[in-house]
């Protein structure tokens, strides 16, 4: 030992009994990821048609009404884009509810996949300033701007490059995606995304029977247990169905555009090219897919 070094100074020495209990977790944990469920790409055709149709069962037992779960894949040649233009955009949280209704999110407690961000125009776009708790009589109010925030379906996700279980990753089409049976609530993906844009569920999901949307998505809306993350998927179970997100459909001003990237008559493409365009915190070089535009 250093003469300089003091004996408090010294690793502590690991237990048996300590050593036997990490060893015991890391077996554990490997025996899971080898053995155990495995994740939706790895999954058998047939597997998986047995799995959703088992899903469909209990959740139709449990709402009372017919559920369809959908495993629909990525569409070939498409990769999914969208667009916001704040000159429109009025601030009335109509994109919100219409989420959360289309996307079976948790009545009891709350949790909102889109966030209305207030601005002031004076200030820009600038986060230090925003304001997502406005609550006005009527909207836009003078002197304000808006920016809906969701999830930004990066190119280049943090979130999924932190993920222990691999959980969550980008589909071909461009939209990142969890896989709820493989997340482990640890929330490193929530501490990795700049936007935040991913919600954890503390308690069990609460959807009232009477509100629940049957047609479902096996990595969308169907229902999420307590004790993992969810956030926008493009509203999955309708893009490959070929339909917009249902925040696209109710917005009452035009304000949100959503389209094939890959697809140069697109109107997506149309407004990358002609529009002035920008994407949220670009210094990070996450190259967002949701983009933000003036009319």
């Amino acid at each position: 030992m250093d003469k300089n070094t003091s004996v408090d100074d010294r690793p502590e020495p690991v237990s048996r009994r300590k050593f036997a209990t990490c060893a015991a977790a890391a077996a554990a944990g490997w025996v899971l990821t080898a053995c155990g469920p495995r994740r939706l790409h790895d999954v058998p055709r047939d597997r998986l048609r047995q799995l959703v149709r088992d899903m469909e069962r209990e959740y139709s037992a449990r709402y009372g009404t017919t559920v369809a779960v959908s495993d629909a894949g990525p569409l070939p040649g498409v990769l999914f884009g969208y667009a916001l233009d704040i000159s429109r955009c009025i601030g009335c949280r109509r994109c919100v509810y219409a989420c959360v209704e289309e996307n079976n999110l948790t009545r009891d407690p709350q949790i909102h996949w889109i966030r209305v961000l207030q601005m002031d125009k004076e200030h820009g776009v600038d986060f230090t300033h925003a304001d997502p708790y406005y609550d006005p009589e009527q909207v836009p109010q003078e002197g304000h701007f808006y920016v809906p925030v969701s999830c930004q379906q990066c190119r280049d996700a943090p979130c999924t490059k932190v993920c222990p279980t691999g959980a969550t990753w980008t589909e071909q089409d461009g939209i990142v995606v969890i896989d709820y049976d493989w997340c482990i609530g640890c929330r490193c993906c929530m501490a990795a995304c700049p936007y935040g844009a991913r919600h954890f569920n503390w308690r069990t999901p609460s959807v009232p029977p009477a509100e629940v949307n049957p047609s479902m998505h096996y990595l969308g809306n169907r229902p999420r247990p307590r004790g993992v993350v969810e956030k926008c998927t493009f509203c999955i179970q309708r893009v490959r169905a070929g339909r917009y997100p249902a925040c696209v459909e109710v917005c009452p001003v035009g304000a949100r555009k959503f389209g094939n990237l890959l697809d140069p008559d697109s109107e997506i493409r149309y407004i990358i090219e002609h529009k002035r365009v920008m994407v949220l915190k670009e210094e990070l070089n996450t190259m967002p897919k949701f983009f933000y535009f003036y009319g």
